[in-house]
């Protein structure tokens, strides 16, 4: 979803780091601006993520897509565009993509235990960091 369609109803989010294996989860507010790990779900886990949105109630959500180091798309960036559809055809909620590459590298490099996690709620502090 483009971000003219972010509204200051949007406070609060879900975001995921998306892989095929794994699928890192943070949440985070917009008034704070900060985001924070809340553990992996197996990728293609629908009900644990309906779980979460049930738990955390977000008014919308964020997806890490990535790509190639010079922007180009490449196979994992269509499959995640997918997830994110279908996120928001199963959740009736506004998902947002961010450009997420370098998101795994950079969570490793600060220690995190759950790397999945933590790459998501950088996802997640990115994209507060584009829509103040």
């Amino acid at each position: 979803m483009s971000a003219s369609a972010l509204t200051p109803a949007h406070q609060s989010f879900l975001a995921f780091d998306f892989g095929l294996r794994r699928i890192g989860v943070a949440s985070g507010t917009r008034m704070l601006g900060v985001a924070e790990p809340r553990g992996t779900v197996r990728g293609g886990d629908f009900d644990a993520i309906a779980a979460l949105v049930k738990t955390w109630q977000p008014d919308a959500l964020v997806i890490g897509v990535p790509r190639h180091p010079d922007g180009a798309p490449h196979d994992m960036t269509t499959k995640a565009q997918a997830f994110g559809r279908r996120l928001a055809g199963r959740h009736h909620l506004p998902v947002f993509e961010v450009d997420e590459r370098y998101t795994s590298v950079e969570a490793e490099g600060e220690g995190a235990r759950d790397v999945d996690a933590a790459a998501a709620a950088l996802i997640l502090e990115q994209f507060f960091r584009e829509h103040p």
